[in-house]
This record gives structure tokens, C-alpha cells and sequence, in this order.
């Protein structure tokens, strides 16, 4: 049964709890102190009918069954301490853990967001650290008590009457088989059942995210039964382990009812032939239910705590992953300036495939550069490098003189603020949103960046003002509103740089104007780069770069690009014209 347990997985577990040592070692105290508690009482038992009941010895009789009650309670006592303290425990490690597992998992790359399902970070943070927490409350230190209580059993039956001994242990062969068996089956079954879980998990998190669009494209029934085909593998998955359990429990009924049967058969001939004492007929059959009811349960907490072992392995494995959170960055900017080089720069998400090609180009400090160019042409991934959510492997990025890897990446994102144009806002109030609850950003530098950016009076407008609940991602709030409230939050960070990622793509032409005018506001005194569609709000640009396949295609200002006619830039910029006067806008 323990071949198969990764041991130096255990101790580390083990380990976890040592944090809660006190807690720690008074269960495994009452672990070995329960033991010889359950055994004491058949063989009490024993002593009452031979020495007491046969000899009409009332007085010791009563003397007895009061130890017995007493024995009890303390039992039951000492076993309600040890369950909590078993419970208690687990539920201390699982909660240090999930705070460890979530702070790993906030400080990844972007990288592995974008090549993991959300779901398996949700299975991971809830799920495998429940399973963890099994091992203490029904795994390690209930299985050493109950091994415990087994040997002791074992060596009071011995004393009590080896004769019944050997006739009870008749069966324990196939008890061990079936054991084995058992075990080998759940343990596939659950490790089945913790997959179809994970994929569940993901599906969920995806469609549920995604739902307008399954009922904008009536993909609803499709999408139905893509989840029926999930849920019935999981559901097979759970229908597998129940059979087994279904089967193993009868299986020891039977192998314990056919030790009792040996038990009696061969205790009548002792007690005709008087190697066998009445006490011990009386006492076996109980020496029997308390030995068979840990061996009965035993493979089930072996193989809880199996699975336990088996997500604490994979939980193990994202936070012993050093490449996803490694900080190469050693130097901390007190003040930017805001100078941002490019030179020479390549790169590639997927080895093969550039996305990047022989990069360069200079921001002062205190400019603005626009960068455009078609779907695909590197335009995000520039910004992907600039606030390190990936890092470059050819060619240097320098601020302020000082290379981007070598700045630590919590300092230089403190210097930067990102306005995206699919703002992400969490549920909760509109103040909570504009400081993500950062404590040192004063009520009186929200009122003043949201009135600088002209937001104060909408969000006024609203019931509760900047006490409005948002919904989960802004759903109660326009594209516009929402855009306003990011931009707020850019500007009380008091950023030194500013990145504008599509920032008005989304919204109507209308709500544009009062957008542009907040970032008008907001690039004042600021190093900005920014990404845009509608080539009419970077008039205003120092400079613009024309990205083309991964390459600087065009650089210049927007009269520079324009007075050549043949100019991709031109090109663009005629395409939009032409669209506007068709739509009106």
C-alpha cells in the first residue's frame, strides 16, 4: 500500500503544519494515546466475565462498568479533541496556502496567463488545496492511529487467546488483496475525477466569461452540449469510484463476517475442551468490529491522502516554477525622467515566429510617440516589453539611461500607469476601482484627478456617486464611463509614463470628444506612448511610428507622413477618411 507514496512529497507536506507545531503534536499524542483505549476495552470485557459474572462477583462487576463508562467518555473526549485538532490543523495549512498560491500566481508572467486556462488556476487555488488539506484531517495522522490501534489490537487479541487470534487472521489475506486492489482502483478513478474537474472548471470560466457572445451567435445549444459531453465524463469519472467503494465495503463485510464465523466455530471447541475461556468468546466479536473498522477504512484515508499528495504535487510545481516570477532587475528608480530607447530590438512569443524584427526608435522625455500599423504588426508587444510582462532576449530597451532588465519590475511599473481599451473593472465601488484600495492614495487626489479629467460630474450623476457599486467588468456602466474611470486611475498614480492601448477604439464618437479631452489632460508633463485605430487622435503626436510585419515601417509627425502621398500612413489615414464620410462620423 505504501510503495507508492512519494515520501519526501509527505515530509514537505509535514512540513507545512510545523508552523502550528503545538497544535501539531498534541494530535499525534492523542493519536498514540487513542490506541490502546479501544483495546483496552474488550479486554476489560474479558476480565468482567471470567473473573466477575462467572465467580457471582457483583461488587467488582459494578466496579467495572464504571471504568468502562469512564473509559468511554474519556475515549470519546480525547477522540472529539484529536478529530478537531486533525481538522483544525488542515484547515490552517490550506489557509496559508492559498495566500502563498494566489500571490504566486498574481506575480506571473503574462505569458502563462496566456497559455493557461483560467479555470486550472481556479482549480489550483480552491480544489487541490482542499484535497491538501485531507491529508492531516483524514489522511497522515488518522492512518498512523489507526495503524497504531491495529497492532495494539493485534497483540491484546494475542494475549487475550491465540487460538481465536489465528482463526480471525484466517481471512486476512483476502482483507489484504482486497485491500490492494481497492486502493489501486480508486486511486485511478480520482485522479480521473480531479481532471474532468479541472477541464469542467476552465469550460465554465470560459463560457460564462464569454456568454454574450454564445447567445449573439445562438450557440447556446451547441455550447450545451459541449458541456453535457464534460459532465458526463465527469460524472463517470464519480460513478467509477462509488462503484468501487460500493463493492470494497460488502466485500470486507463478508471477509469480517467469515472471521467471526471462524472465530465462533473454533471457540466452541475451546470452550468443550476449556482452552478457551467464556470471556474471550464474549470479548472477540467486539476485538473483531474494532479491528476490521480501521482496516475497513484505512484504504480510504490511504487514498485520500494520495490525492491529497497528488495536487500537492501540482501545487508544489507552480510555486517551485522560479522562470514564471524571476526578478532579474536589481536597480529601484526613485524618480523617472521618462527617456525611453529601443534599439535594436527583436522578439518572439513563439520560438520561430518574429514578432519583432531590428526595432529601434527614442522618446524624450515629456513626448508622445503613436504607434500604428495593421492587426499583428507588434504594436501591443512593444508595450508587453515597455512594463516587462515579457522580457526582450535581443537588442536593448533603456530608461533613463538604465537597461529595463536590470530595473526591478514593481519599482518601474510604479512609474507607469496602463489605460487599456478593454477596461477591466472588479466588482466593487467606484472608488475601490480608481485606487485598487491603495491605502496612500487620499480622497482628496481622487476628487482632484476626477475633476481634472472632467469625470467628477458623471460619477456624481450616479446613485451613490464614488460609492457606486460597479458590476462584475463594468457591466452597468457604458464603454465610455468605463474608459473615464480607468483614466482617473492612471492619473492618481501620478505616473511619469503613460500608455494608452486603443484607449477610444470602443466608444461612440460622441463620448470620444470627452474621452480625448481627459487624455489631453492626462499626457500634460508626461512621457506617453500611444496605440491607436482612428489616426485622428494622434494629430497632436511628437512623433509617430508606422509598424508594418514587426518592422518600423514610417516615422515622422502626422504632417510629415501625410505629405507623402504614397506613405502607408497616408494610406491609412484616406482608408478612415473615406469610412467616416460613409458612416456619417
Amino acid at each position: 500500500m505504501f510503495k507508492n507514496v512519494d515520501f519526501a512529497l509527505l515530509i514537505r507536506v509535514v512540513k507545512l503544519s510545523f508552523s502550528y507545531k503545538k497544535t501539531f503534536y498534541i494530535a499525534l499524542f492523542l493519536a498514540l494515546a487513542l490506541a490502546p483505549l479501544g483495546a483496552l476495552r474488550p479486554y476489560l470485557i474479558n476480565i468482567g466475565v471470567d473473573s466477575y459474572i462467572i465467580n457471582g462477583n457483583m461488587n467488582g462487576l459494578l466496579r467495572l462498568c464504571w471504568f468502562l463508562v469512564g473509559l468511554v467518555i474519556l475515549e470519546s473526549a480525547l477522540g472529539y479533541i484529536f478529530r478537531y485538532l486533525t481538522d483544525a490543523l488542515g484547515q490552517y495549512v490550506t489557509r496559508d496556502m492559498r495566500v502563498d498560491v494566489f500571490n504566486k500566481i498574481v506575480g506571473q508572467r503574462v505569458r502563462i496567463f496566456d497559455q493557461t486556462p483560467t479555470g486550472m488556476f481556479i482549480t489550483r487555488v480552491i480544489n487541490d488545496i482542499e484535497n491538501i488539506k485531507t491529508i492531516f484531517s483524514e489522511g497522515l495522522l488518522t492512518i498512523l492511529a489507526d495503524l497504531i490501534a491495529i497492532i495494539v489490537i493485534l497483540i491484546m487479541m494475542f494475549i487475550t487467546s491465540w487460538q481465536l487470534t489465528l482463526a480471525c487472521l484466517v481471512t486476512m489475506p483476502v482483507m489484504i488483496v482486497a485491500t490492494v486492489i481497492f486502493n489501486k482502483k480508486v486511486k485511478v478513478s480520482y485522479q480521473r475525477v480531479r481532471t474532468q474537474l479541472s477541464n469542467m472548471n476552465a469550460f465554465l470560466q470560459e463560457h460564462i466569461s464569454g456568454m454574450t457572445i454564445i447567445q449573439a451567435f445562438n450557440a447556446q445549444a451547441r455550447e450545451a452540449r459541449k458541456f453535457k459531453n464534460i459532465n458526463r465524463e465527469y460524472t463517470r469519472a464519480n460513478l467509477d469510484s462509488v462503484l468501487y467503494y460500493a463493492v470494497f465495503f460488502p466485500v470486507v463485510d463478508i471477509i469480517s463476517a467469515a472471521a467471526l464465523g471462524l472465530m465462533v466455530w473454533w471457540g466452541a471447541r475451546g470452550i468443550m475442551d476449556e482452552t478457551v475461556t467464556l470471556g474471550a468468546m464474549v470479548a472477540f466479536p467486539i476485538y473483531l468490529n474494532t479491528l476490521f473498522r480501521p482496516i475497513r477504512m484505512l484504504a480510504d484515508k490511504f487514498n485520500s491522502m494520495q490525492m491529497g499528495l497528488v495536487a500537492a504535487e501540482r501545487i508544489f510545481a507552480l510555486t517551485d516554477d522560479a522562470s514564471v516570477t524571476e526578478d532579474s532587475g536589481s536597480i529601484h528608480l526613485d524618480t523617472v525622467r521618462g527617456h525611453i530607447v529601443f534599439e535594436h530590438v527583436d522578439f518572439q512569443y513563439v520560438e520561430g515566429t518574429p514578432i519583432l524584427r531590428d526595432v529601434s526608435f527614442e522618446v524624450p522625455a515629456g513626448s508622445t510617440l503613436a504607434i500604428v500599423g495593421s492587426t499583428g504588426s507588434g504594436k501591443s508587444t512593444i508595450i508587453n516589453l515597455l512594463t516587462r510582462f515579457y522580457d526582450y532576449s535581443h537588442g536593448s530597451v533603456r530608461l533613463d539611461g538604465v537597461e529595463l532588465n536590470q530595473i526591478q519590475k514593481v519599482n518601474l511599473r510604479s512609474h507607469i500607469s496602463l489605460v487599456l481599451q478593454d477596461v477591466f473593472l472588479f466588482s466593487g465601488t467606484i472608488r475601490d476601482n480608481i485606487t485598487l484600495k491603495n491605502p496612500e492614495i487620499t480622497e482628496e487626489k481622487i476628487l482632484q484627478a476626477s475633476r481634472s479629467l472632467d469625470a467628477h460630474r458623471f460619477i456624481m450623476a450616479l446613485p451613490g456617486g464614488y460609492d457606486f457599486v460597479v458590476s462584475e467588468r463594468g457591466h452597468n456602466l457604458s464603454s465610455g464611463q468605463r474608459q473615464l474611470i480607468s483614466l482617473v486611475r492612471a492619473l492618481v498614480y501620478e505616473p511619469s509614463i503613460l500608455i494608452l492601448d486603443e484607449a477610444t477604439a470602443s466608444i461612440d464618437t460622441e463620448t470620444e470628444a470627452i474621452v480625448q479631452y481627459a487624455i489631453e489632460k492626462l499626457l500634460e508633463n508626461r512621457t506617453a506612448i500611444i496605440i491607436a485605430h482612428r489616426l485622428s487622435t494622434i494629430r497632436n503626436a511628437d512623433q509617430i511610428l508606422v509598424l508594418e510585419q514587426g518592422r518600423i515601417l514610417e516615422r515622422g509627425s502626422h504632417e510629415e507622413l501625410l505629405s507623402d502621398p504614397d506613405s502607408r500612413y497616408s494610406e491609412l489615414y484616406n482608408i478612415q477618411f473615406e469610412n467616416n464620410l460613409k458612416t456619417g462620423a
